[in-house]
Protein backbone atom coordinates (compact mmCIF):
# COMPACT_ATOMS: atom_id res chain seq x y z
CA UNK A 1 0.00 0.00 0.00
CA UNK A 2 2.77 2.46 0.96
CA UNK A 3 4.61 1.82 -2.31
CA UNK A 4 1.45 2.66 -4.29
CA UNK A 5 0.90 5.86 -2.31
CA UNK A 6 4.50 6.97 -2.91
CA UNK A 7 4.13 6.29 -6.65
CA UNK A 8 0.81 8.14 -6.81
CA UNK A 9 2.24 11.14 -4.93
CA UNK A 10 5.37 11.14 -7.11
CA UNK A 11 3.23 11.24 -10.25
CA UNK A 12 0.91 14.08 -9.22
CA UNK A 13 3.73 16.09 -7.61
CA UNK A 14 5.86 15.78 -10.77
CA UNK A 15 2.94 16.95 -12.86
CA UNK A 16 2.52 20.01 -10.63
CA UNK A 17 6.24 20.89 -10.69
CA UNK A 18 6.31 20.71 -14.49
CA UNK A 19 3.04 22.64 -14.93
CA UNK A 20 3.53 25.46 -12.44
CA UNK A 21 5.81 27.59 -14.66
CA UNK A 22 4.36 26.45 -17.99
CA UNK A 23 3.06 29.11 -20.34
CA UNK A 24 -0.40 29.12 -21.94
CA UNK A 25 0.86 26.70 -24.62
CA UNK A 26 2.13 24.26 -21.98
CA UNK A 27 5.80 25.07 -22.59
CA UNK A 28 8.34 25.49 -19.82
CA UNK A 29 12.11 25.34 -19.52
CA UNK A 30 14.90 23.40 -17.86
CA UNK A 31 16.29 25.37 -14.90
CA UNK A 32 19.85 24.19 -15.54
CA UNK A 33 20.31 24.55 -19.31
CA UNK A 34 17.32 26.63 -20.44
CA UNK A 35 15.99 24.08 -22.95
CA UNK A 36 12.36 24.92 -23.75
CA UNK A 37 9.82 22.20 -24.41
CA UNK A 38 6.29 21.08 -23.58
CA UNK A 39 5.89 20.23 -19.89
CA UNK A 40 5.04 16.61 -20.74
CA UNK A 41 8.46 16.16 -22.38
CA UNK A 42 10.43 17.52 -19.43
CA UNK A 43 11.09 16.01 -16.01
CA UNK A 44 10.78 16.85 -12.33
CA UNK A 45 14.40 17.19 -11.22
CA UNK A 46 15.41 16.91 -7.56
CA UNK A 47 18.29 18.96 -6.16
CA UNK A 48 18.53 16.67 -3.15
CA UNK A 49 17.99 13.01 -4.05
CA UNK A 50 14.53 11.44 -4.07
CA UNK A 51 15.78 8.98 -1.46
CA UNK A 52 15.35 11.73 1.15
CA UNK A 53 11.64 11.82 1.99
CA UNK A 54 11.98 15.14 3.83
CA UNK A 55 12.82 16.95 0.57
CA UNK A 56 11.42 14.52 -2.03
CA UNK A 57 8.16 16.49 -2.28
CA UNK A 58 9.59 19.90 -1.39
CA UNK A 59 8.58 22.45 -4.04
CA UNK A 60 11.85 24.39 -3.72
CA UNK A 61 13.95 21.20 -4.02
CA UNK A 62 12.19 20.16 -7.22
CA UNK A 63 12.32 22.03 -10.50
CA UNK A 64 11.80 21.37 -14.21
CA UNK A 65 14.76 19.73 -15.93
CA UNK A 66 15.32 18.16 -19.32
CA UNK A 67 16.31 14.48 -19.46
CA UNK A 68 19.84 15.42 -20.48
CA UNK A 69 20.47 17.49 -17.35
CA UNK A 70 18.42 15.38 -14.95
CA UNK A 71 19.55 11.91 -15.99
CA UNK A 72 22.62 12.03 -18.18
CA UNK A 73 24.33 14.90 -16.36
CA UNK A 74 23.26 13.66 -12.89
CA UNK A 75 21.02 16.65 -12.19
CA UNK A 76 23.66 19.30 -12.92
CA UNK A 77 23.96 19.75 -9.14
CA UNK A 78 26.16 22.85 -9.20
CA UNK A 79 23.94 24.73 -11.67
CA UNK A 80 20.84 23.49 -9.84
CA UNK A 81 22.20 24.85 -6.54
CA UNK A 82 22.98 28.20 -8.16
CA UNK A 83 19.43 28.37 -9.51
CA UNK A 84 17.94 27.59 -6.08
CA UNK A 85 20.06 30.26 -4.40
CA UNK A 86 19.15 32.84 -7.07
CA UNK A 87 15.42 32.20 -6.68
CA UNK A 88 15.04 31.43 -2.95
CA UNK A 89 18.01 33.33 -1.51
CA UNK A 90 21.69 32.75 -0.89
CA UNK A 91 22.31 29.67 1.20
CA UNK A 92 18.97 28.01 0.49
CA UNK A 93 20.65 25.14 -1.38
CA UNK A 94 22.66 24.45 1.80
CA UNK A 95 19.44 24.58 3.80
CA UNK A 96 17.86 21.96 1.49
CA UNK A 97 20.93 19.77 1.98
CA UNK A 98 20.52 20.06 5.76
CA UNK A 99 16.78 19.37 5.54
CA UNK A 100 17.40 16.28 3.38
CA UNK A 101 19.39 14.68 6.21
CA UNK A 102 16.51 15.03 8.68
CA UNK A 103 14.53 11.84 9.20
CA UNK A 104 10.81 12.10 8.55
CA UNK A 105 8.21 9.39 9.04
CA UNK A 106 5.10 9.76 6.95
CA UNK A 107 1.84 8.02 7.72
CA UNK A 108 -0.73 6.77 5.23
CA UNK A 109 -2.81 9.86 6.09
CA UNK A 110 0.18 12.11 5.34
CA UNK A 111 0.52 10.58 1.88
CA UNK A 112 -3.21 10.75 1.18
CA UNK A 113 -3.34 14.40 2.28
CA UNK A 114 -0.36 15.35 0.10
CA UNK A 115 -1.89 13.51 -2.88
CA UNK A 116 -5.17 15.41 -2.43
CA UNK A 117 -3.28 18.70 -2.00
CA UNK A 118 -1.34 18.28 -5.25
CA UNK A 119 -4.37 17.01 -7.15
CA UNK A 120 -6.06 20.29 -6.18
CA UNK A 121 -3.00 22.33 -7.18
CA UNK A 122 -2.73 20.57 -10.56
CA UNK A 123 -6.44 21.16 -11.24
CA UNK A 124 -6.04 24.82 -10.26
CA UNK A 125 -3.02 25.36 -12.54
CA UNK A 126 -4.66 23.52 -15.44
CA UNK A 127 -7.79 25.65 -15.12
CA UNK A 128 -5.83 28.88 -14.70
CA UNK A 129 -3.71 28.19 -17.79
CA UNK A 130 -6.41 26.34 -19.74
CA UNK A 131 -4.18 23.26 -20.16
Amino acid sequence: MRKKLVAKLDKIFSEYIRLRYADAMGNTECVTCGKKDHWKKLQCGHFQSRKHYNTRWNEQNCQVQCASCNVFKYGEQYKFGQYINSVYGDGYADELERMAREIVKLSQDDFENMIAHYQDKVAEVRMEKNL
